[in-house]
């Protein structure tokens, strides 16, 4: 009885030992496919009217590199994703307009008037806008967010394809 049993498990050795060499090249494909998105380059759909004219209403699938704000390689005018101060759970997409130390001054409200605002940007901390000033809940209403919320900085919109290209 056992020398049939070595007999049937010496026969499908191989096919075990491919189908697990298999399992390993696929599992390690994965892992590098999770880190490359997480930690190096992702695409990301981005709708709403806050990004107007920079970007469309109905959405647009940009290009963002998650490096750049790692090393400090963030500047004024640059498109960046942001988990929101508000609900950590969804992504923001808004402008740099101000940086640690730099004086700002902003209009209130200008649906309601031209009342202004100044606020100086505090250390490990940045301003950000949307392009559309009528339409963005922004740091004009949360004010400042910590350097530590800017998950990416996005490169070029890959689509719709007549728009493809630069954000600036």
């Amino acid at each position: 009885m056992s020398t049939r049993v070595l007999s049937f498990l010496n026969q499908w050795r191989g096919t075990a030992k491919e189908a697990f060499e298999n399992v390993s090249t696929v599992a390690k494909f994965l892992c590098l496919l999770h880190v490359t998105d997480r930690y190096i380059i992702s695409s990301t759909h981005v709708q709403g009217p806050s990004m107007l004219p920079t970007l469309n209403l109905t959405g647009d699938v940009i290009l963002a590199e998650h490096l750049s704000h790692r090393f400090g390689k963030i500047g004024l005018g640059d498109v960046v994703l942001v988990r929101s101060p508000r609900d950590p759970k969804r992504m923001v997409t808004k402008r740099i307009l101000g940086l640690e130390g730099d004086r700002l001054t902003f209009s209130a409200d200008p649906l309601v008037g031209d009342s202004s605002v100044s606020v100086v940007i505090p250390k490990g901390h940045v301003w950000i806008q949307g392009d559309n000033l009528y339409a963005s809940t922004d740091s004009r209403h949360f004010g400042p967010i910590p350097y530590s919320l800017i998950e990416g900085k996005a490169l070029l919109r890959v689509w719709p394809p007549e728009y493809f290209g630069s954000l600036r």
